[in-house]
């Protein structure tokens, strides 16, 4: 198999996360289900490129991003809550809000990273048809 490219994960993550009602179906996962958002979106890059994971593989990659998950992008995320429920009280919140944004999209694409080294180490199986989301998601 050739290697993944991470920016070609973003690229493709970005124009999945921008059509119809992906970015409410996706956040759903993330908020309902407590399911990482970055991690839909490899399986549905995979998907895209007929490789299929087994549930020994998606558990790797789970385990791949669970302390950056933890120790970066979920603090953050709680921090932008926190200033989004408090903004009234919040000196310039426009712009703390723009600059943790774009932290966020940082930390985002960084996990993003980790998670295509991570396949890249891996043995895919091709298939015409794979559905790795429904691994993760059911």
């Amino acid at each position: 198999m050739n290697l993944l490219n991470s920016n070609d994960f973003w690229q493709f993550a970005c124009n999945l996360y921008s059509k119809g009602d992906m970015q409410t179906r996706l956040l759903d996962y993330q908020n309902q289900l407590g399911k990482n958002v970055n991690l839909c979106l490899l399986l549905y890059y995979l998907d895209s490129l007929n490789l299929a994971i087994n549930q020994t593989q998606l558990n790797k990659l789970e385990q791949s991003i669970s302390e950056f998950d933890k120790l970066a992008l979920k603090p953050l995320r709680a921090t932008r809550a926190y200033l989004k429920a408090n903004q009234a009280e919040i000196t310039d919140y426009a712009a703390i809000r723009k600059a943790l944004l774009g932290a966020e999209l940082k930390l985002e694409k960084q996990q993003q990273i980790i998670l295509i080294d991570e396949v890249n180490s891996m043995n895919l199986t091709p298939c015409a048809t794979p559905n790795n989301s429904d691994k993760y998601l059911s």
